[in-house]
């Protein structure tokens, strides 16, 4: 019989999953012998590192992701980036190393003894089998509550496991496949499309999921057909409709009294694809004004159980698109002349506005880039001067936390390769995930950094007069060149000083990862 290594090998290949980002330890070196040659290793220098360039693979090719990472220690130190890939519900799959078996009660030096339960609080599942023969089995339930719930899963296995034999039994899961298709029934069709057709004025609220599952050109059709507002939902982390389509309102602020306000009017507010809703700011009130409905179609059953008002539909966002464009009928009205593009604004002194930096990517790089945003001082900025119109355009650390960005800039460039990939990164995001660069120099990825360097983080500055908080020490950043740090993981790197000279390094091809560094003004998120 073949080892318990072999099969799980095999069972991942016939999954797809043959791309491992991993840091591993002793304890995973067992899973890591005899790697089909089919298998692309990629190491990252750090957890945190790992997790965010999976998050960013999987997210742009839309499948489960295996990532290694070291027994507690190495697993602990990835929880911060885990959080995104929670909130994004990416499906990654984390294959953890555990001491052999007869050493984890005397907790013997890298063993867990509840393994499962230091990502519980995270993950969809988790888990570490009974016994030997149970990993294969316990390895496709990983691969399968991943792609089923899309959320990541962990997976703890005794390193002594991956030798042992096989029975037949575990022969089984190669030949497994398990999908989800989540069509309304006829009765709630009918309901659903009825609500839509009698609303005299909706409104559409499109979350992360639409871009995600592919329906973002589907979205503008229904919309088109709808002739109706369509808000992104607050908190975006993926664009779901073009920018500026003449129907966009753009993001919902993220309080309950602003998004109040926002739907006022409105008597069905139809919500597809996005959880209901992921406030930040503390700005209370009612949830909806007088005479607005909400409904809630979303594929995420957690995400429509702690809705706290309206009414949810746990179904593909895709077939209920579909459902309603059929039950409409007829084309929808003429889309109108998308939204112009204002003349971006100045900063005084050598530093460059924000606008600036996003006006030449706008003009100078393809209109198909993907872009990786995790500059969160200069959103405000960022939406008034992009122009965005293609599915997988942008993506946007979804916890709110920082260290997605860099990383995930990594994974979407090479599950990418062959559309330009542009990292938009803040000097505070990019010191949580600076080593991705060094895995971007080794497998030559050809992405553009574009290091925005104010000196302070932004985003905390802005907060702390929302606050009350104008005092709080730790806010500055001073003394960082990012030109050299890029340089010494082998990244090509230059400083930027001016608006022309920034056009003139976006307009230059690369078949190889580049920085470069600008000098920006302090702006505010809004």
């Amino acid at each position: 019989m073949p080892s318990v290594r072999r099969v799980s090998h095999e069972f991942l290949e016939r999954q797809g999953l043959t791309t491992v980002f991993g840091n591993p330890g002793s304890n995973e070196l067992p899973f890591l012998a005899e790697l089909p040659e089919n298998f692309r290793y990629v190491l990252g220098l750090h957890e945190g590192a790992v997790v965010g360039m999976a998050d960013g693979f999987a997210q742009a090719t839309g499948r489960p992701v295996l990532v290694n990472l070291h027994a507690a220690s190495g697993s602990g130190n990835a929880m911060g980036a885990l959080t995104n890939a929670v909130a994004s519900r990416t499906p990654l799959v984390v294959v953890a190393g555990q001491q052999v078996r007869s050493a984890i009660g005397p907790e013997a030096n890298l063993a867990n003894v509840d393994a499962p339960a230091l990502m519980k609080p995270l993950v969809g599942w988790a888990a570490e089998p009974a016994c030997a023969g149970d990993v294969p089995r316990a390895l496709a339930q990983a691969v399968f509550e991943a792609r089923l719930q899309r959320r990541p899963t962990y997976l703890s296995v005794p390193y002594d496991d991956w030798a042992a034999e096989a029975d037949d039994n575990s022969l089984a899961v190669l030949s497994r496949d398990v999908r989800r298709a989540s069509v309304p029934d006829t009765g709630q069709s009918r309901r659903l499309a009825g609500q839509v057709a009698a609303a005299q004025r909706p409104a559409l609220v499109l979350g992360g999921d639409i871009d995600a599952a592919g329906l973002f050109d589907d979205a503008v059709r229904l919309a088109e057909r709808l002739g109706c507002p369509v808000w992104a939902a607050p908190s975006q982390f993926r664009l779901p409709f073009p920018n500026r389509h003449p129907l966009f309102r753009g993001v919902l602020p993220a309080g309950i009294a602003p998004v109040s306000a926002a739907f006022e009017g409105h008597d069905l507010v139809l919500v597809l694809g996005a959880p209901v809703f992921r406030y930040h700011e503390y700005l209370p009130g009612r949830y909806l004004p007088e005479g607005t409905r909400l409904v809630q179609v979303t594929e995420d059953a957690s995400a429509a159980a702690r809705a706290p008002m309206g009414e949810a539909l746990v179904a593909d966002p895709g077939a209920v698109i579909d459902l309603l464009l059929k039950s409409l009928g007829g084309p929808g009205a003429p889309a109108g002349p998308y939204a112009p593009v204002p003349e971006p604004h100045t900063a005084e002194g050598p530093a460059l506005h924000p606008e600036q930096v996003f006006a030449a990517l706008r003009d100078e790089l393809p209109g198909d880039t993907a872009y990786v945003v995790e500059s969160t001082s200069t959103n405000a900025a960022w939406w008034r001067q992009m122009d965005l119109r293609r599915p997988g355009s942008y993506y946007f650390p979804a916890a709110g936390g920082l260290g997605f960005g860099l990383p995930g800039a990594v994974g979407v460039a090479m599950a990418q390769p062959d559309r330009p990939v542009v990292g938009v990164i803040g000097d505070g995001s990019a010191n949580y995930g600076i080593t991705a660069l060094w895995t971007a120099a080794q497998h030559r990825v050809p992405l553009t950094v574009v290091l925005l360097r104010n000196g302070t983080y932004g985003a905390l500055r802005w907060f702390g007069g929302l606050l009350g908080v104008p005092d709080a020490p730790g806010l500055d950043i001073p003394g960082l060149d990012f030109t050299r740090i890029a340089e010494g993981y082998g990244v090509r790197a230059r400083h930027v000083g001016g608006a022309e000279e920034l056009r003139a390094a976006l307009a230059e091809t690369q078949d190889h990862p580049r920085l470069l560094q600008v000098d920006t003004a302090l702006t505010t998120p809004s």
